[in-house]
């Protein structure tokens, strides 16, 4: 009985610590926004606001993105925008989405829809800065057909 007893509270401890252990940082923001189902047009930003942050710090932003299978390069250009309010701090970033490789295959996740991730920038943030965060793709095609979202994630570092 008393080993049974000792092998449950151990049970229970590892549980515990497995749990405690495998626990992700909650990010301090995520969402996506939808481009226009009739293609995403150059001159068309995406804006994302970012509420006031409760302590200063670096934090981590990322780029969500959203293909389907009627997207029709291998990568995608975009410029991202992000203004940090009240100081009107202002950095540009532009990435470059490698999306399929030479070989044609998908380096996202998904069946129909493909999901990536993208870094793009590790920020310092006062206590009480808020973000506001605009993206735009810079293709030589205007009408850009196949991206169905856009989305940011930030996380402190």
């Amino acid at each position: 009985m008393l080993k049974t007893s000792r092998q449950v509270i151990i049970g229970l401890i590892l549980t515990v610590a497995c749990g405690i252990a495998s626990c992700d940082r909650l990010p301090i923001y995520s969402h996506y926004e939808p481009a226009p189902t009739s293609g995403w047009e150059k001159n068309d930003t995406i804006s994302f606001a970012i509420s006031p942050v409760s302590e200063a710090g670096y934090y981590k932003e990322e780029l969500g993105l959203r293909i389907s299978e009627d997207y029709p390069y291998q990568s995608l250009c975009l410029v991202v925008l992000q203004i940090v309010l009240p100081s009107g701090y202002c950095h540009y970033d532009t990435l470059l989405c490698h999306l399929i490789d030479k070989k044609g295959n998908i380096r996202g996740t998904g069946v129909n829809h493909y999901q990536y991730t993208f870094h793009v920038n590790t920020i310092r943030l006062a206590e009480g800065d808020s973000l506001r965060i605009l993206v735009k793709h810079n293709m030589k095609r205007n009408i850009m057909p196949g991206v169905t979202d856009i989305g940011i994630r930030i996380d402190k570092n």
